[in-house]
C-alpha cells in the first residue's frame, strides 16, 4: 500500500492524550506512528512490558489504550502476548471467535535487550503471528536512568558515571535488530519516527500485515536520560539518522535493505553535543572518546552496507 500522510493522519488515535508520558519522549511517537498503521476495523490486543510506557499510560482505572492492554511483567510481555495469540488461534479454530486481530507487544530497551531476551527469543523462534516493538531509550529510564545492553558506548548514566578515571560506559550497544533477523523471522526492521513518518508506518504496516512473527526496533530519545530540551526530540532523531548512529534499514525473508542512505554523512559529534550524557566526551583528554565512537559508527555502517550488497 502506497503512503498518504493526509490519509493516515485521517486514522482515528489508538493512544489517548494525556497519557502522563514526559514532553519531549519519543515513545509515545513510536507507538502512535505504529498503531496508525493499524487497519481501522482491526482489533488490537497489545501488550506492555512495565517501564515507562506502561506505568505513564495505563495508571488504574484509567487508561490511553484504546485497544484492549495486558501491562506484563518486566521480563515477560512477549511471552504474555504469544500465549494470547496462541489462545485467540485456539478460539478461533473452535468457531468462538470471529474477525481479525492483531497483536502487539511494546518494551523498552531494558525489557527488551535484557531482561526480556528470553522471552522474545522464544516468541521469535516459536513463530507467533504478533509484532515486537521496543522503543529503544538506551537505558533503564523508568528506574533511574541505569545502563542497558542498548547503551551507547561513553554515555554517562547512574551505573555507568562519567569520572576522571572512567569516561561513562565501556562497552559498545548490542546490536539487537540483527540479533532478531538471525532468528530467520518473516520481517526485522530498524526504524525511527522522523520527516513524514514514512519510513516507520511502511514498516509497521509490512511487520502487522506479514503472517509470522516480526520485530521492529524503534529510536525513542529521552530528554531526562539524554539530557536535551524537550524541543529538540525530532532534531535528535534527524541527527542519529544523518550521523548513521541509527542506520534505517528492513531485512524480509532474509534480504537486508538500507532504506536510507544519507547524501551529506554527519559526524558523530553532531549527535554527541546536543546531549548532556555526552557532555563528558568534550573535555579536554577525551578526544579519543569521539574519534573511537567514529570509528564504531563508521566500521558498523560499511558492515551494513556490505551485508546488503551480498
Amino acid at each position: 500500500m502506497a503512503y498518504n500522510l493526509k490519509e493516515s493522519v485521517k486514522k482515528p488515535e489508538r493512544l489517548a492524550g494525556g497519557h502522563r508520558m514526559c514532553a519531549g519522549c519519543g515513545a509515545p511517537v513510536v507507538v502512535r506512528a505504529i498503531l496508525r498503521a493499524l487497519k481501522e476495523d482491526d482489533h488490537a490486543v497489545i501488550g506492555s512490558a512495565t517501564g515507562c510506557l506502561e506505568v505513564s499510560t495505563c495508571l488504574y482505572p484509567y487508561t490511553s489504550w484504546k485497544d484492549s492492554f495486558i501491562h506484563s511483567a518486566f521480563e515477560n510481555a512477549a511471552a504474555t502476548v504469544s500465549g494470547a495469540e496462541a489462545a485467540y488461534n485456539a478460539l478461533k479454530r473452535k468457531g468462538k471467535i470471529t474477525g481479525d486481530t492483531k497483536f502487539i507487544t511494546f518494551g523498552g530497551d531494558g525489557g527488551t535487550y535484557d531482561i526480556g531476551l528470553q522471552s522474545l527469543s522464544g516468541a521469535m523462534e516459536r513463530g507467533h503471528d504478533m509484532v515486537y516493538i521496543c522503543y529503544d531509550n538506551g537505558a533503564y529510564m523508568n528506574t533511574g536512568i541505569q545502563r542497558s545492553s542498548a547503551t551507547p558506548s561513553f554515555a554517562d548514566t547512574t551505573t555507568s558515571p562519567a569520572g576522571n578515571v572512567i569516561p561513562g560506559k565501556m562497552q559498545p550497544r548490542k546490536d539487537l535488530t540483527l540479533i532478531m533477523a538471525n532468528h530467520n523471522i518473516p520481517y526485522v526492521a530498524q526504524t525511527a519516527p522522523m520527516g513524514n513518518f514514512k519510513d516507520i508506518y511502511a514498516k509497521a504496516e509490512k511487520a502487522l500485515y506479514t503472517p509470522g512473527a516480526a520485530f521492529i526496533n524503534a529510536f525513542a530519545p529521552c530528554p531526562r536520560g539524554w539530557r536535551y530540551e524537550t524541543p529538540l526530540l525530532m532534531d535528535i532523531i534527524k541527527l542519529a539518522v544523518d550521523t548513521c548512529i541509527w542506520p534505517l534499514y528492513e531485512v524480509e525473508d532474509g534480504k537486508l535493505t538500507v532504506n536510507y542512505k544519507p547524501r551529506k554523512k554527519l559526524p558523530v559529534e553532531d549527535f554527541l553535543k546536543a546531549q548532556g550524557r555526552f557532555r563528558h566526551m568534550f573535555k579536554k583528554g577525551n578526544e579519543w572518546t569521539i574519534e573511537q565512537f567514529q570509528k564504531d559508527v563508521d566500521e558498523k555502517w560499511e558492515r551494513l552496507l556490505s551485508m546488503e550488497e551480498n
